[in-house]
């Protein structure tokens, strides 16, 4: 393995000025859900020049597409996202909550360097392939509408992944290690009241109020949460009140919920009690309701084979050697943290770790920027939040990484992230992502022992839990609203 890391090695980092330069025109140009047409044309294009085959809106889903290279056994993918936050628009490089553009996108989860480190570990992988590979194909993915949308739940249920034997990514944080606990699966779906619109003084008897339901809706599901497992989660927000008179029965109103919990059967079950007391709402409104169905994704399901290999490359590699302009700004970052942030993101790091991984949170309480590599275990921790790289993990092998690009302590979906994402942090951590993904993607071809290994762990587990696609078939992927 030590001439692949070498070879990997240099060839991300002869190209390391065009990778951090595309990660920072995606973060130019940020967009949401289902609507990346311009980040997903980049990352297409450019891998349309540099030999791969490239296949666009694969599946029918906007801004999705494939680029291959290679022929024949075995497929990896490497799984790419470019979607932005909305309204978390925020300058570069600066520790206040600055915006040249209030309220517009931003990218608040990293995924500007996501897609990019996937970019460069593919064309990477292309070179090795080129020069030493005797069979093999190595494919990127552009997985749109992660944040919200499940984009590659619907992806998997087009069957785009079908002939793929393994499937690598990352995600950005900050602190090296490895992606290996469960996480929530989901269901999002709005319920749309409607009623009869009348005067609020003269004539209220002959109204009736939407908003009035939504507000029984709310007031129920807040009551079921009290009888529902303990690790479940039901959000909600009201999209729609009705309007902004006091004095008009409002006659529509509409309410989002995000249903989440360990295991999809738990999802569904508390989904369908939830439909019902919508359906009680309406009943004691006299008004009438819709449920539109949004998204669903899996439960992420940790392949421990994988992971070690991938830990394996991402221990060599290590973590960057951050210089004193960037470990001043990242203290500058922190000052704008609390204490319940950083014990947050220690936590985290806690969590993927066993024993070891929660002395190692202790190791850090102090430290600035990540300097060593968090220790693997493998655990039944489940991390309370969720990822459609969990509907790809039910159908063929996946690991993920998780690389520092950010102050440690600096939470997900904040103005510190966004500020952070065009930063050198973030492009050295971008490109260990890289390197890790790439020599364990060779490490893949060249070792079908490896590999074959990964996809028996695989199918003991779904032999006995078989996977069940989550979002029903009439149910099309939708821009955010």
């Amino acid at each position: 393995m030590q001439e692949i890391y070498r070879f990997i090695d240099d060839a991300i980092e002869a190209d390391r000025q065009r990778y951090t330069d595309i990660a920072d025109q995606i973060w130019d140009h940020p967009e949401t859900r289902f609507e990346e047409f311009w980040s997903a044309e980049h990352l297409a294009s450019a891998l349309e020049s540099a030999s791969f085959t490239v296949t666009r809106n694969v599946g029918n889903i906007p801004n999705a597409f494939i680029a291959s290279f290679g022929q024949g056994k075995p497929v990896i993918a490497l799984l790419g996202e470019y979607d932005a936050l909305a309204g978390l628009s925020q300058q570069a490089g600066c520790a206040q909550p600055t915006s040249a553009t209030p309220g517009e996108n931003g990218h608040g989860c990293g995924h500007n360097l996501l897609g990019t480190a996937a970019f460069a570990a593919a064309i990477a992988v292309k070179k090795w392939l080129e020069q030493y590979g005797q069979g093999g194909t190595v494919r990127f993915y552009g997985c749109p509408g992660e944040e919200g949308g499940s984009g590659k739940t619907f992806m998997v249920r087009e069957g785009v992944f079908d002939d793929v034997d393994a499937a690598l990514t990352w995600h950005p944080e900050a602190f090296a290690g490895m992606f290996n606990t469960r996480t929530l699966a989901n269901i999002q779906a709005s319920w749309c009241f409607k009623g009869i619109a009348a005067h609020a003084a003269n004539s209220p008897h002959l109204g009736r109020s939407a908003l009035d339901a939504v507000t029984l809706m709310t007031t129920g599901t807040n009551f079921l949460n009290e009888h529902i497992i303990e690790k479940a989660r039901v959000h909600y927000a009201i999209t729609n009140s009705g309007g902004i008179s006091p004095n008009v029965v409002q006659a529509q109103a509409e309410v989002l919920y995000l249903i989440r919990a360990p295991e999809m059967t738990d999802v569904q079950h508390i989904y369908d009690r939830v439909a019902k007391i919508a359906e009680g709402a309406a009943l004691m409104t006299e008004t009438t309701v819709e449920c539109r169905f949004d998204k669903a994704c899996s439960s992420y399901l940790p392949n421990r084979t994988l992971e070690n290999a991938m830990y394996h490359a991402l221990s060599h590699f290590g973590t960057p050697e951050w210089n004193s302009e960037e470990l001043a700004f990242a203290k500058q970052i922190q000052a704008t943290l609390t204490p319940n942030d950083r014990q947050n993101s220690l936590n985290n790091i806690a969590a993927t770790g066993g024993e070891n991984g929660k002395a190692f949170a202790l190791r850090h309480r102090e430290t600035v920027l990540a300097n060593e590599v968090a220790p693997y275990a493998a655990t039944d921790n489940v991390l309370a939040a969720s990822t459609d790289v969990g509907d790809v993990s039910w159908k063929l092998p996946v690991a993920q990484c998780f690389s520092p690009c950010f102050a440690v302590g600096t939470p997900l979906h904040t103005w510190q992230l966004v500020s952070q994402g065009r930063t050198s942090i973030a492009h050295k951590g971008m490109l260990l992502a890289a390197k890790t993904m790439a020599a364990t993607t060779v490490n893949l071809f060249i070792d079908s022992g490896l590999l074959q290994e990964c996809q028996q762990e695989h199918q003991q587990v779904t032999d006995t839990q078989p996977y069940h696609y989550p979002i029903p078939k009439n149910v099309t992927p939708s821009p955010l609203k």
